[in-house]
């Protein structure tokens, strides 16, 4: 009790001490606010502008993912073994010759080296390509051998 009375004397001081740095920051702070506030109120408006132009920019430059879902029919054959198909073969009605062509054409040979092969001219072989184009229905070497492997009436 004794030790209470005697720094009674300090503790009130410490106390007066501590409520006038806090009167004097409160008065401080007020006058700081009330003389500055035009210059806060800009740098509030500033900063919120700011903050909506950076998201704006996010939102217009973020990419358009679009998802596409192709679907493609895949033949698969079963067999490891060639069967010619001869049902499909007869509805294209190829003859001998535009058959035999076909397939030197699936395996790569150029007009040129068709003729040479099976004896004929080059324009004779030109017209048997054709011929063969329009009866299959395709436009290119490529799918004309793409449509016989799908039809089973070639081997490679």
């Amino acid at each position: 009790m004794t030790l209470l009375k005697d720094f009674r004397h300090i503790i009130l001081y410490g106390l007066t001490l501590a409520v006038l740095i806090f009167a004097l920051k409160w008065m401080q702070w007020k006058f700081l606010i009330v003389d500055n506030a035009i210059d806060i109120y800009i740098g509030l408006v500033a900063l919120f502008f700011t903050t909506l132009g950076i998201w704006v920019a996010k939102q217009v430059i973020k990419p358009k993912v679009e998802t596409v879902i192709v679907e493609k029919e895949i033949v698969v054959n079963q067999s490891t073994e060639f069967i010619l198909d001869e049902a499909a073969l007869e509805k294209l009605k190829l003859n001998g010759r535009e058959y035999e062509i076909l397939q030197l054409l699936a395996k790569g040979y150029s007009n040129a080296e068709i003729a040479t092969r099976i004896f004929l001219s080059l324009s004779t072989v030109k017209t048997h390509v054709s011929n063969l184009y329009s009866k299959m229905d395709v436009k290119s070497r490529t799918q004309a051998i793409a449509k016989a492997k799908q039809l089973r009436i070639i081997e490679l």
